[in-house]
């Protein structure tokens, strides 16, 4: 099998992005699991490896087909959108169009095939709406730039996996918009997911919303019952080894030690607390759901470091590992 090209979206060009995605296509394993093309700007490009110090040359083409993969070299697509002496590590609506136009143009790539999977450096929200992308995040853009109604947020760590039934809105609103429909659906974008990574039969535990999983109807309003449980019941009833709602701190405990191949967390930070604390240079961003593979970074754009050469690329080189897993696979 040849190697899949993976199409890495540049981020938000004043943030990380740039230096973590340098540092790990320097990784000598990185080069040869995947064909990485480079989505951004690629005189940033080149700033961005002089601060971290790589000895990679940057390659501007037009065209994903003109890319010509090899060692010492990284390949970009250079849509030339990032002035010279564009500032680092400052919220600016030029960077948040040039992260748009980053995750457009590698949509584009994939639908055309130059790229079979996207793996996505940080944007940041605040400067993607200063330039009018009215969006939470790379999740709900991918969705409509690929014209796809529903989507999942799972994030990937080495010891724990968690698909989200609800992501960026807030507490009230998530709980509200939990029913058993939805949760239903995200159960089976996860187990899809799992079943072609080669589980064969997952083992699933779901998350309750209250304390103690409601405590039989002691805490909360009955949430598990209305909500979550008949989920539960409708994938049991397709063979499925789905278990729950059962209480989120132990059911975290439980697959951390492994006896989980999955959680699905109701809400936001319910999910991505623990992986947080398992440590976000090990985590990695999947969108479950998409017509194209898409990874990402599991931290932000670092505005604080940026341009100081000192981020570290660990979690874009697992975002690249995990693009590649998913990636459909071509003959040589």
């Amino acid at each position: 099998m040849s190697r899949p090209t993976i199409a890495i979206t540049m981020g938000d060009p004043s943030g990380i992005g740039p230096e973590v995605i340098m540092k790990a296509l320097a990784h000598p394993g990185v080069q040869a699991m995947c064909a990485p093309l480079v989505v951004g700007d690629a005189e940033r490009l080149r700033q961005a490896g002089e601060i971290v110090g790589s000895s990679l040359e940057v390659e501007a083409v037009e065209d994903a087909r003109d890319a010509r993969f090899g060692p010492g070299a990284v390949q970009c697509v250079d849509l030339k959108l990032v002035p010279k002496n564009h500032p680092f590590g400052e919220v600016s609506p030029v960077s948040g169009e040039a992260a748009y136009r980053y995750i457009e143009k590698a949509v584009r790539v994939v639908e055309a095939g130059g790229a079979q999977a996207i793996c996505t450096a940080p944007l940041s929200k605040e400067a993607l709406h200063a330039a009018g992308h009215k969006y939470p995040g790379h999740t709900e853009l991918l969705a409509h730039l690929t014209g796809t109604p529903e989507v999942s947020m799972m994030l990937v760590s080495p010891k724990l996996r968690v698909i989200h039934v609800t992501t960026h809105i807030g507490l009230l609103d998530a709980i509200a918009k939990i029913e058993p429909g939805l949760v239903e659906r995200v159960i089976a974008r996860g187990h899809d997911v799992l079943v072609k990574a080669g589980i064969r039969n997952p083992k699933i535990g779901v998350c309750a919303i209250n304390p103690h999983a409601g405590e039989n109807g002691l805490f909360g309003r009955g949430e598990e019952a209305e909500k979550i449980t008949p989920a539960v019941e409708a994938c049991k009833a397709k063979g499925w080894d789905v278990r729950g709602p059962l209480p989120a701190d132990t059911l975290f405990f439980l697959a951390g030690r492994g006896d989980y191949d999955m959680v699905v967390a109701m809400y936001h930070d319910q999910g991505h607390g623990p992986i947080k604390v398992l440590g976000l240079e090990a985590g990695v961003n999947i969108t479950v759901g998409l017509p194209v593979i898409r990874t990402s970074v599991d931290h932000g754009t670092a505005f604080d470091i940026a341009g100081k050469g000192i981020a570290d690329e660990g979690s874009m080189v697992e975002a690249l590992r995990q693009a590649v897993e998913l990636a459909p696979k071509r003959a040589a």
